[in-house]
């Protein structure tokens, strides 16, 4: 079944100007399905003339969620512009859990995945990343006054304390470096809920997903901890997200990445895109950083 909706910034009241279908069981073409499934490229050209693109995403506020049925977000903004610009007029939503949105991409239940998913190694392996779309860094929420005194990831190791991720999140693979067992929840609300419930001590996620849940939650008991860049190992995780294609789909890529580094590029065109929700210049990506690097795991 699928909604039609319209795009709609959290702070603006005025809606967007591509129409949204939020479907809630793959996408709207078999034939399509079965192409991507067994792995046939995706071209543009079948874009247009289709007229929509089919995105999935986890719920993960502010980079893709539902909100009032509809689908918004940074990342649902920035695929709104750049899809756009390259002729496919409607944005459609399939939400998954986080950990299970790659093998949704390379089974044919959508055609990228639009979430701010962290480029990573392994995850290399098994699709095919776009230029990088926004830097971030962890925080924590914590139980309001932060008995634990926590504030990064080593202050949890040492404090033994329960902490919970999102099952496939960085934060998750963290933890497990550091010899932690967290409790994996399926999205953000679970996590604080885990938090507010006393069965977690510490839910680890982006600093700018927490920030925006807190303030969307003032009268949770909780509170957030400063941003701060992840060390594992002695070594910094720098991290940054971008948007997930098969990797059949390298010309779909290809096109997206030209019209990606045009936002990208310039720092008023990316915070008009993805300023109303809670991005700043410090989330664009700098020259510097590639997605080869982040692929290749060296980034010295």
């Amino acid at each position: 079944m699928t909604t039609t909706t319209r795009r709609k910034a959290a702070t603006a009241a005025t809606a967007g100007a591509l129409v949204l279908g939020l479907a809630a069981c793959g996408s709207n073409d078999e034939t399509d399905d079965a192409a991507t499934a067994t792995g046939d490229a995706l071209t543009l050209e079948e874009l247009t003339e289709d007229g929509t693109i089919t995105v999935g995403f986890a719920g993960e506020a502010p980079y893709s969620f539902q909100e009032d049925g509809e689908l918004t977000g940074a990342t649902v903004a920035l695929h709104e512009q750049i899809w756009g610009e390259l002729g496919v007029e409607n944005v459609e939503g399939v939400q998954a859990e986080f950990g299970q949105l790659i093998q949704g991409l390379n089974a044919g239940r959508f055609d990228v995945i639009a979430a701010g998913m962290s480029i990573l190694p392994e995850r290399c392996e098994q699709a095919s990343f776009s230029d990088p779309e926004f830097m971030y860094t962890t925080a924590l929420m914590v139980e309001e006054g932060n008995p634990l005194g926590l504030s990064d990831m080593q202050s949890i190791a040492e404090s033994e304390a329960q902490m919970a991720a999102m099952s496939g999140a960085i934060e998750a693979t963290y933890a497990t470096d550091l010899g932690l067992t967290p409790m994996e929840v399926g999205g953000p609300q679970d996590g604080m809920d885990a938090v507010v419930n006393g069965r977690a001590d510490v839910f680890a996620l982006t600093g700018i997903s927490l920030n925006w849940m807190k303030e969307n939650n003032p009268d949770a008991p909780v509170e957030v901890t400063e941003s701060f860049v992840a060390e594992i190992d002695g070594e910094e995780q720098v991290g940054a997200g971008g948007t997930v294609f098969r990797d059949a789909d390298t010309e779909l890529r290809d096109a997206y990445n030209e019209e990606l580094a045009k936002i990208v590029g310039d720092e008023q065109a990316y915070l008009d895109v993805v300023g109303d929700f809670g991005f700043t210049a410090a989330e664009r990506p700098t020259d510097d950083l590639t997605t080869e690097q982040l692929c290749s795991g060296e980034l010295g």
